[in-house]
């Protein structure tokens, strides 16, 4: 039987309920939930005997306010776990030399990102890289014997004077800092040095790279300019002479070439020409020696994330979305549909060894936090090699989540996740939060319900909330048609979505209609403030980084083509389809109390959207307040304003919702 099933013999044949009693302020909190370990770039050794991964957990003494990582190293059988990297500076990106004797990783430790190798054993690391510039990403030759670096552009040191001079004043859009890609030697020369070559040129921004398994070679996806909406094409680099040929080169996004191990082949993704912000892609194969690429067939939400080529060469690996869990596909190069390889539990962060032997991967449940995986790739049967998360040894209970589906008002599938109290009744009637992802084309999957983020579930579950988290019309993992619905419509079909949802939870007998309160951050704040011009159902809300008013967004964004895309137009050409999905044209008379919260370094979501939203607010006497994060960019990456984000928001809805008395009469159902 199905929890889904389950949930629903359970509170059926109740005719009657009632509301549940307040527990008492216990279990998870949002201090416990930082307690929760970030366990990540999981990577098996050549000979599969040993993996890699990171560990990451927050600082928060004193006027420490980061996160610290360290590389873990552990048997493929699960035994003999130890934390190979030490310090006060983090170390991440580890990657196996071909022959395994050493494990490469990026740290700061000299005040810049460079590259260090440390034998797997332990002992001492050595400084690989000296260049100016930091280290993004590196990878090592078949060989072993160099590395490719991408490294962004220093500033010069004309530049860095006219900085300490206060003549600084810079161009918009000119003088970019470019990633390229460079080489350098892994063991030193005569005289003790590494020297480094640089290896592109002119406007190539580099955004991912991969070796022709002789070495002589470097397949690279590469942009004009940094910015975010530029597409990438593939072009191939010849190690010696730095001569770049272009293999794929369309007005479509091409990305994230993988070489085939024989040699022969380069696999990449394209996206529709031109390409779109619903974010379409396909996988492609194409001669190492140049030709027409090919397409292979459409895997089912048209989003595949390469990860690469099977040991025989007769498939490409790859990850996507389906529903609410991510999954692992092998599509066969030679045509044919994709063959699932998982589909009992999510895989995250997968990566193949260097011969395809083995896969390293994170697994979590919404009642277990990540940890690290391995599996042979020639049968899945994964083994846990990390015990990062201690957090869990005296936890307290969690709220139980089920994947719920209901019927939209126009007839349309959509998936939620519902997430009951802890050790709730059932019948009993609770306070109800509904949570709205970014995006739009985010996807809520059934991750761990206790780890941090501003909007605690595992912290609401305690407290006595039932929290209903929605894939509506625009996410992903339910194909491309669910994808692309919701074009031109923001805050219409999406919208009835949410709503239909909550009326699916109060018809289950969960939900308490006089105490809701909605939540969102990013295009989630965008439907929050929406809901609030459309409904009076809710008795609070919180807005995170917002989009509330689409022309002055667009114009202060550093995604400026993304509005026109969804809608069809600039805003100068069709003017009232903006302005009537925007919440800030439709504001009078809203009266929900309302939380917002932004990061004042936000260029994705410039804070302008936040104020916006507050003075319009403030100006009609509706209970407003504003949290700015300083330093903080779209989202909060120090662990001390994470922290105070979570306790902001279970204070303003255990203010405004979960005490509240029942003094409506609305029903079920009915709108504004």
């Amino acid at each position: 039987m199905s929890p889904r099933t389950r949930l629903v013999l359970a509170v059926l044949p109740l005719l009657i309920a009632t509301a549940a009693p307040l527990p008492a302020q216990e279990g998870w909190t949002p201090e416990r939930m930082l307690e929760v370990k970030r366990v990540g770039s999981v990577q098996v050794s050549p000979d599969g005997a040993r993996v890699a991964f990171v560990v990451g957990e927050p600082r928060m003494e004193g006027e420490r306010s980061d996160w610290l990582s360290h590389i873990h190293i552990a048997r493929a059988d699960g035994t003999s776990a130890f934390q190979l990297t030490q310090g006060d500076k983090s170390a991440t990106s580890p990657q196996w030399s071909p022959d395994g004797a050493w494990l490469g990783f990026i740290s700061s430790r000299d005040d810049r990102a460079s590259v260090y190798r440390i034998r797997p054993d332990g002992g001492e690391a050595e400084r690989l890289t000296e260049e100016k510039g930091g280290v993004s990403q590196f990878r090592w030759s078949p060989d072993g014997r160099w590395l490719a670096l991408l490294i962004t552009d220093a500033k010069s040191e004309d530049e860095e004077k006219a900085e300490r001079e206060k003549r600084d004043a810079r161009v918009v859009d000119e003088n970019y800092k470019l990633t390229r890609l460079w080489l350098v030697p892994v063991e030193p020369d005569a005289e003790g040095r590494r020297v480094a070559r640089r290896l592109t040129e002119g406007d190539v921004h580099v955004t991912s790279m991969s070796w022709a398994p002789d070495g002589r070679s470097i397949a690279i996806a590469h942009q004009r300019t940094p910015t975010v909406y530029e597409q990438n094409d593939v072009s191939v680099i010849d190690v010696t002479s730095g001569r770049a040929t272009a293999i794929a080169a369309t007005g479509a996004n091409e990305s994230g070439p993988v070489w085939s191990r024989d040699g022969r082949w380069i696999a990449f993704t394209r996206s529709d020409d031109p390409p779109t912000w619903g974010f379409v892609s396909r996988v492609h194969v194409v001669a190492a020696a140049g030709g027409e690429p090919r397409a292979l067939a459409n895997t089912f939400d048209e989003q595949p994330g390469v990860i690469g080529w099977s040991a025989d060469d007769r498939s490409i690996w790859v990850t996507e979305t389906r529903g609410t869990r991510s999954r692992i596909y092998a599509l066969p190069a030679g045509g044919g549909a994709p063959v699932a390889l998982t589909s009992d539990g999510g895989v995250d962060g997968a990566a193949l060894n260097e011969r395809g032997t083995h896969l390293g991967f994170t697994r979590q449940a919404t009642d277990r936090p990540a940890e690290a995986f391995v599996s042979r790739t020639d049968r899945f049967a994964p083994v846990q090699v990390s015990r990062a998360q201690t957090v869990m040894a005296d936890a307290p209970p969690l709220g139980r989540t089920d994947v719920l589906r209901w019927k939209a008002p126009d007839g349309l599938d959509v998936e939620g996740l519902l997430t009951l109290p802890a050790g709730h009744t059932p019948g009993a009637r609770v306070p109800l939060l509904v949570i709205v992802h970014g995006g739009p084309t985010g996807v809520f999957t059934e991750s761990f319900i206790g780890s941090p983020g501003p909007y605690p579930v595992a912290a609401f579950a305690s407290r006595g909330y039932a929290v209903l988290r929605v894939n509506p019309r625009g996410s992903s993992g339910y194909g491309r048609a669910f994808r692309y619905a919701n074009y031109g419509d923001w805050g219409g079909g999406d919208y009835r979505d949410i709503m239909a949802g909550v009326d699916h939870v109060i018809g289950l007998g969960v939900a308490d209609a006089d105490r809701m309160g909605i939540m969102g951050w990013s295009y989630g704040g965008f439907m929050t403030s929406w809901v609030i011009t459309q409904t009076k159902r809710f008795q609070a809300a919180s807005v995170g980084a917002g989009v509330t008013n689409l022309m002055s967004f667009t114009g202060t964004s550093d995604v400026p083509a993304f509005v026109p895309d969804y809608f069809g137009g600039e805003y100068w050409e069709v003017f009232d389809r903006w302005a009537s999905h925007s919440a800030m044209f439709n504001i009078g008379g809203v009266t929900t109390p309302t939380l917002i919260q932004h990061g004042e370094q936000d260029v994705r979501v410039p804070i302008g959207q936040g104020y916006e939203l507050y003075n319009a607010l403030r100006r009609q006497n509706v209970p407003v307040r504003m949290v700015v994060y300083p330093r903080q960019p779209h989202g909060i990456q120090e662990p001390k304003l994470l922290l105070d984000a979570m306790q902001r928001n279970l204070d303003w809805f255990d203010e405004r919702v979960r005490r509240a008395g029942r003094t409506t009469s609305e029903t079920p159902g009915r709108n504004r």
